[in-house]
């Protein structure tokens, strides 16, 4: 029952969101009213001055007529936010076994030794987590797993709609126990094998790395053959300043850091994703890292429009309308009143 009132935005998507800009006019809407009350001339006519007039000002008036203004401006605005036709990915009518509102993906993240190069802070690898935890906040109704590799690779955790646990698995990813070197193929076939043929019909993986395949026993391009035979769109993501930077070595005495050239293999990375219908994206400092997974988020919402799923939740604009018919209500009432006493 309160459903059927709440109006709380950051819960709503719009399948219609160009709607939206006529909230524009409304401060517009608001003037031109403002301006009308201020010339509107008096109920009453008076030959005296204007001193003995104001003494037959009643305030509280002036102020009923100045929230009959406000709530007119509401009531506009209540009505063009339910010309976008709001929804929601949460509401009860929207969710079913198979999920099929949403898309599947699959995050895949190097883990290997040179993540932890310090050009970006704290580190490669933790800026990634965080970027990726802040991506996972954003999404409604999708299935999201991860996958880690270095020189080997694994699932760590399935598709899931539980982003609590998802998140919890990312805090505590590293590549201590993995193989070292970077399994570029590897972590994208696993990625790849993760996401089932009873996988949503959208399905992605944003697979992220600093270096170059040097590992494992298949190539990046025949793991991107096998997303493409299984309609999978890969985005790879490059993570490395340019130049040099503070990287972690084994040495004899150790792991110690030292200035070493940023190697991406930019080439695969492009390929495999041209081959699967991505894109391939630079991050070269954390900003750039954020800009790019908002960037990926866009992209597969303009895809989701352009097949236009017949499974969408319906649009729910019924709690808009319910306050604007209400408030509505309430003003006709008031004038209503006010005409009569003027009689």
């Amino acid at each position: 029952m309160l459903d059927n009132w709440n109006i709380n935005l950051t819960q709503f998507d719009f399948f219609q969101p160009e709607w939206l800009w006529l909230l524009m006019l409304v401060p517009f809407v608001g003037w031109y009213l403002w301006r009308i009350e201020n010339k509107r001339k008096g109920d009453w006519k008076f030959s005296s001055s204007a001193q003995i007039q104001k003494k037959f000002e009643f305030k509280p008036i002036v102020y009923v007529r100045q929230a009959l203004i406000l709530g007119k401006l509401v009531v506009l605005s209540l009505f063009i936010i339910a010309l976008a036709k709001p929804f929601r990915w949460n509401d009860k009518d929207a969710q079913t076994e198979d999920y099929k509102y949403g898309i599947d993906i699959v995050l895949a993240i190097d883990v290997s030794l040179s993540m932890l190069a310090t050009d970006f802070k704290p580190n490669r690898l933790e800026a990634a987590k965080e970027v990726a935890k802040e991506f996972i906040d954003g999404r409604r109704g999708d299935r999201i797993g991860l996958v880690v590799y270095s020189g080997e690779a694994y699932t760590a955790c399935p598709a899931t709609l539980d982003y609590e646990v998802l998140k919890n698995q990312i805090d505590h990813t590293d590549g201590m126990n993995l193989e070292p070197g970077t399994a570029i193929g590897t972590g994208l076939g696993t990625a790849v094998v993760h996401l089932r043929s009873d996988s949503l019909k959208s399905k992605v993986i944003i697979l992220l790395t600093d270096g170059v395949n040097n590992a494992g026993d298949i190539t990046p391009q025949q793991a991107a053959e096998l997303a493409k035979a299984k309609n999978i769109c890969v985005y790879t993501i490059g993570v490395g300043s340019e130049g040099v930077a503070p990287t972690p070595v084994v040495t004899p005495m150790g792991v110690r850091f030292e200035n070493q050239p940023v190697e991406i293999d930019e080439q695969t990375l492009v390929q495999v994703a041209e081959a699967t219908g991505g894109q391939y994206f630079r991050a070269k400092d954390e900003k750039s890292l954020w800009a790019i997974y908002d960037e990926i988020e866009d992209l597969e919402k303009r895809k989701m429009v352009d097949k236009h799923y017949q499974s969408e939740p319906p649009a729910t604009p019924g709690s808009f309308l319910n306050w604007a018919f209400l408030i509505l209500t309430i003003i006709l009432v008031t004038e209503f009143g006010l005409f009569v006493s003027n009689e």
